[in-house]
């Protein structure tokens, strides 16, 4: 059954837990608390950047047994309501059951978070360090962010941005946090030589005083305000730790609910925090176990032998959901997945050959394969990333667009044209390997030669990056997948020529609408630039094809009961249970 395209207005998450029955229902998950609102008015904590509202109210759409949730419309609105009741405080910690949470992407092994961009690493970071603040990205409210150790977040002019902190919070070492730490994370952070390179250029943080900082982008003329969802990503170090690399790589040391003990293998184990500002967990600890095979984290999950599992497969989803001893979380996810091109090589320098090949590729087969895994895309960015919009142009299957292009190229059905090396992974992702094939059949049907070589996550990995004359072989296909709104984690990160991470790619028009919008005076202005020229002029140089938007399923034992997971797969214990 061929999956069609959601139409209309944006379908910003997908939600859905099984019950003993097989019946759809909205998750506890994600269902904001009755009296939120009350609470909030009660205290007087509301955004200093609020200047609009939401329009709340969704369509209900039915697309193999989800459940979607499109934006009826939505107002101008300012930097997002902050709302503090999100993260409570949780009940002290009583006597359970470690947590068995069984992740598809081995860890680094080095606890730098600015080494690294990988995902099972973030998920852990999740669970012992602290954030200025948090994005739960709900449907209803997706810019909306929550402070942690931020109280507040308030511009001064446009270079600066205010930051009160939190006080009482002590890092798992006992070493307290003050605005030092905010410094020497930020700063350490920006540096161009990190490898994560989150941050959209250098800063300075200014100490007022122990729980006041000012984040400072003059010096590099670009606004502090990119901080704002910035904020919800970047995991706040000990300055203490910042100082000596060495001890910073070697373990984390953090404000988080869980503290990191020690790495035995494959295995990650933590223990709770009895000293978490918020209240000590109630489950005692955690345990993150690398499991690269989907079939065996499933095996595993049935067995007893894990309590939650992620990236799961169609086939393991339905086996899953006949068992009435688990649930099923299913969220439309922050991360696409590209097949990115190296556009520093031939032929894909020449934006004709890579549109070319985003016209050879029908979209709706592969997610025809991923099923359950995937739903379509519109856009270089996730549904939940803020600025998102469908873009009118975005290259569709087109097969007589694909042969004009190729013929302008020089390459008429592809004569002349070289082997063209393609790289997937297997064991990470669902269904790569198969829709890889399906993709390159469908290239070789246009008159490109295409090599699909399919490797283990560890050996892709080793290829990704672009390095000097390029990256290795033409294609490689990769998710890119961030806790935060803020839209340059991907659009600059990738498609900037500062930092051109997979693609290579170097282009002064697309240049022009990244720096237009990052340098933005007003967050309405910068929506509309990213939805009126930036995503459009990506979409028209196509440096990747976004080929879907993940769809993160999760699967857990009904004894886990509190437990939020972010559209980036990090997951809230801080009020969870495990009976």
């Amino acid at each position: 059954m061929r999956r069609e395209p959601i139409v209309g207005s944006v379908s910003n998450v997908i939600v859905e837990q099984q019950d003993s029955g097989g019946r759809a229902v909205w998750s506890t998950l994600c269902r904001l608390p009755e009296t939120m609102e009350t609470a909030e008015r009660s205290r007087g904590l509301t955004s200093s950047f609020s200047v609009g509202e939401m329009i709340e109210g969704y369509q209900m759409i039915n697309r193999r047994d989800l459940m979607l949730g499109g934006l009826a419309g939505a107002a101008a609105f300012g930097f997002g309501r902050v709302n503090p009741d999100f993260l409570v405080n949780s009940a002290f910690a009583a006597e359970g059951k470690t947590l068995r949470f069984l992740g598809a992407e081995a860890l680094t092994g080095n606890w730098d978070p600015t080494t690294h961009t990988n995902l099972g690493q973030l998920i852990v970071e999740g669970f012992v360090f602290g954030y200025l603040t948090r994005a739960p990205m709900k449907p209803e409210k997706p810019d909306e962010l929550v402070f942690e150790l931020a109280e507040s977040m308030k511009p001064i002019d446009t270079y600066t941005m205010e930051v009160k902190l939190r006080q009482g919070v002590k890092f798992h070492d006992g070493s307290p946090f003050t605005a030092t730490d905010v410094k020497a994370t930020y700063e350490y952070g920006c540096q161009p030589d990190r490898p994560a390179q989150w941050y959209p250029g250098l800063v300075t943080v200014d100490v007022v005083d122990d729980f006041t900082c000012r984040i400072n982008t003059k010096a590099q003329g670009y606004p502090a305000a990119l901080y704002y969802y910035l904020s919800s990503f970047l995991p706040i170090l000990s300055a203490k730790d910042v100082a000596n690399k060495a001890h910073l790589s070697a373990r984390m040391n953090g404000t988080g609910p869980y503290k990191y003990v020690e790495q035995k293998g494959d295995t990650t184990i933590l223990t709770a925090n009895t000293g978490f500002f918020l209240g000590a967990p109630k489950i005692p600890g955690v345990e993150y176990h690398f499991v690269g095979d989907t079939t065996t984290r499933t095996l595993s999950l049935l067995n007893g032998e894990a309590d939650i599992i992620e990236r799961l497969e169609q086939e393991q989803v339905e086996t899953i959901a006949k068992d009435a001893r688990f649930n099923i979380h299913k969220a439309v996810s922050v991360e696409n997945k590209y097949l990115f091109f190296r556009c520093s090589k031939k032929p894909f320098d020449d934006p004709r050959m890579r549109l070319a090949a985003c016209h050879s590729i029908d979209r709706k087969q592969v997610l025809d394969i991923l099923g359950v895994s995937g739903t379509y895309s519109k856009a270089h960015i996730s549904p939940v990333k803020f600025g998102y919009t469908e873009v009118a142009d975005y290259p569709e299957f087109d097969p007589d667009k694909a042969q004009k292009l190729l013929a302008e190229a020089g390459f008429p059905k592809g004569a002349g044209l070289p082997e063209l090396t393609y790289y997937t992974s297997v064991g990470f992702y669902p269904k790569t390997k198969e829709y890889a094939e399906l993709i390159t059949g469908m290239l070789q049907e246009q008159g490109f030669k295409v090599n699909l070589q399919t490797l283990e996550v560890a050996a892709w990995g080793n290829l990704l990056y672009d390095k000097p004359g390029g990256g290795e072989g033409n294609m490689i296909d990769c998710g890119w997948c961030t806790g935060s709104p803020e839209p340059d984690l991907v659009l600059r990160t990738h498609f900037h020529s500062s930092s051109k991470r997979i693609t290579g790619i170097v282009d002064k028009e697309i240049d022009a609408v990244l720096d237009k919008e990052r340098n933005a005076t007003s967050i309405e202005e910068r929506k509309k630039i990213i939805q009126t020229e930036t995503l459009p002029t990506i979409a028209k140089k196509a440096p990747a094809l976004a080929l879907f938007t993940s769809v993160f399923i999760h699967a857990y034992s009904k004894k886990l009961d509190g437990l939020y997971i972010y559209p980036n797969g990090m997951q809230d214990m801080t009020k969870a249970t495990l009976a």
